[in-house]
């Protein structure tokens, strides 16, 4: 059941209640909400237009503003009309105001449903848990009020606009945003909604990678010190050296997970129209409303900073928000000068600042493998960067000039990890999930290429020989094993095999060959990766020893990945012995229990145009 909460304790008159209960926005709760939703602890709380003589706008009228384009009008319409929770409009709404955005095939009529198949096999959910993308923040995986069955739809949202957006690598809110949409609106009308607010161009929605995030509570930083700046002072004041700055690294959870839900429902229907700007407000209106309730020293938030710290009175204070969600978007919406370009700007400002830093103390080289001194170091890690920025951009730039995405490219790339790569694998090692993990721990740019099965010990027997032929002029490689015992690992091999025959200046055959981008990987019973020691960014000195440098390694009796101390992945010409151990590249633990190995399956994958 629904609980009706009077607003006696906050700012509306109590008669407000038995006007919006007569009227049509007191609906069927079974009709408001999907049935993979927990009514029992929503809160309804009847509100009102700003203007109390006027009455709440319905879908009608905003959608004829929609098709006209008045996108000002709908704004001020959303900002001002709070609608109760139960009142049916988001159902219609929500769905209307992603579609502003929606472009492209993913929009269209049983899309999704094919994506679902070609991603798990079935449109049944699963019973077990579904694997997450990994730029999912487990931590942070709020459902809010969905039942188990709703939890398990938005797993499987998230999961397969991963497979269709390869390009997301961090996006802590995109699971919550997923499940909050989920509560007015069926599974695949989400992941619609959930596809054009990640594909939009002309404003941000959600950001999807580390920088983007950082980036992003960085600009509220700047914006609430500038804009609520005797706010931002009594925040500091409480905070202890650092924290004063890192506690606004929190700051899209004060929104996302701590305000009240029917505060939250009202930020997102704000948010669906205006974008990420409209969190920066709520951010900036918590924190002015916490200084406005916490200043006086006989306060009872002066007295839970006191006692608690200012972090945990912070929280407690957006769980406990002490104000209507007319009023907190009130104030939000209230402060002045902050435009859309000046926010742009800043934003800008700070990407372009962090990008600087990152080029100028991040840049550790991608060393090549050496036997003796004078062999050549490969590409840096910043060029390599930069080649995978440079082909998003030509996608992008495809995008634009092609409906079809990556219609126009070098090679035969595929459009994109999830619609070609993935589904054309027939693996006898991983599953459809196992899969997934392992792709998105590839290079981004090596997922926009077509996988080939260039090897199989059920296909094309158990031979070195052969391993050769059928590998060594590829760059890169992507190796699987299954041992006897069920156990999967492998590697992600950066340098062709043929390397292995290259001499240096003196006519001696070097020992190992490959770049710091090859990297080890478990899948079973362990699941995971293990890259090159030099690509840890807590690695304080720049200078790897050498037997930290030793990627690949092979000759016409075995094949070695990962060496110094011991090897990572050992096997014998006849590739069905092998051995594994802790190594100094990797840093790797031995890759199965015991040691030793009985190859069952091995398969090497390509990447063809690659």
């Amino acid at each position: 059941m629904l609980v009706t909460q009077t607003p006696s304790s906050m700012d509306n008159p109590p008669n407000m209640l038995s006007s919006v209960l007569e009227g049509e926005a007191q609906n069927d709760v079974d009709d408001i909400f999907p049935p993979h939703v927990d009514t029992t602890n929503i809160v309804i709380q009847p509100e009102s237009p700003t203007s109390k003589k006027q009455p709440l706008k319905t879908f009608k009228e905003i959608n004829a503003l929609l098709q006209a384009s008045k996108k000002r009008e709908v704004k001020l319409i959303i900002r001002e009309n709070a609608w109760p929770l139960n009142n049916g409009i988001r159902a219609q709404l929500w769905p209307a105001l992603c579609n502003q955005y929606a472009h492209g095939k993913n929009m269209l009529d049983g899309f999704y449903w094919d994506m679902v198949n070609q991603v798990f096999g079935t449109t049944e959910l699963p019973e077990k848990s579904i694997m997450l993308p990994p730029f999912v923040d487990s931590t942070h995986c709020l459902s809010y009020n969905l039942t188990r069955k709703g939890r398990s739809v938005a797993d499987r949202v998230v999961s397969v606009l991963g497979y269709a957006c390869p390009d997301i690598t961090y996006s802590p809110s995109l699971y919550p945003i997923t499940a909050l949409l989920l509560h007015f609106m069926p599974e695949e009308e989400c992941y619609h909604c959930m596809a054009s607010l990640v594909a939009v161009k002309e404003k941000m929605f959600i950001t999807q990678t580390k920088l983007l995030y950082e980036v992003t509570w960085k600009t509220v930083e700047q914006i609430t010190k500038k804009h609520v700046k005797s706010a931002a002072v009594h925040l500091a004041r409480h905070c202890s050296g650092q924290r004063a700055e890192r506690i606004y690294m929190d700051w899209i959870w004060w929104i996302l997970q701590l305000l009240p839900f029917q505060h939250l429902v009202r930020v997102i229907d704000c948010f669906l129209h205006e974008g990420i700007k409209v969190f920066y407000r709520v951010a900036m209106a918590i924190v002015l409303l916490f200084y406005k309730h916490s200043s006086s020293q006989n306060s009872e938030w002066m007295l839970e900073i006191t006692n608690k710290g200012v972090d945990a009175a912070l929280s407690k204070f957006c769980i406990q928000i002490p104000v209507t969600p007319a009023k907190f978007l009130r104030t939000a919406f209230g402060i002045r000068g902050l435009s859309s370009a000046y926010i742009s700007r800043v934003f800008l400002r700070t990407e372009m600042a962090l990008k600087s830093r990152n080029l100028l103390t991040g840049s550790k080289t991608l060393t090549r493998s050496r036997s003796t001194d004078n062999l050549p170091t490969s590409q840096s890690q910043v060029n390599i960067q930069m080649m995978s920025h440079t082909l998003t951009i030509r996608e992008k730039e495809c995008e634009d000039t092609y409906k079809d995405r990556g219609a126009h490219s070098p090679g035969p790339r595929a459009l994109s990890m999830g619609v070609y790569p993935i589904q054309n694998i027939c693996s006898q090692i991983l599953d459809m999930p196992d899969l997934f993990t392992l792709w998105s721990w590839l290079p981004m740019r090596i997922t926009m290429y077509q996988p080939i099965l260039l090897y199989t010990t059920e296909e094309h027997g158990c031979s070195l020989t052969t391993f050769y032929v059928r590998v060594e002029q590829h760059e890169p490689t992507l190796l699987m094993i299954k041992t006897c015992n069920n156990e999967v690992f492998g590697a992600y091999c950066s340098t062709r095999w043929c390397e292995r025959n290259l001499k240096d200046d003196k006519g001696q055959r070097q020992a190992y060959f490959g770049t710091g981008e090859t990297f080890l990987f478990s899948l079973y019973p362990e699941r995971a990766k293990y890259p090159w020691v030099g690509m840890d960014s807590s690695h304080n000195d720049t200078r790897v020893h050498h037997s930290a440098e030793l990627f690949m390694a092979a000759d016409s009796k075995m094949i070695t990945i990962g060496g110094g101390e011991g090897q990572a992945i050992w096997m014998d010409e006849n590739i069905r012995f092998g051995k594994t151990d802790r190594c100094s590249t990797f840093n790797n633990p031995p890759l199965c229990a015991s040691g030793d190995f009985e190859i069952r399956v091995l398969e090497v994958y390509g990447f063809a145009g690659a």
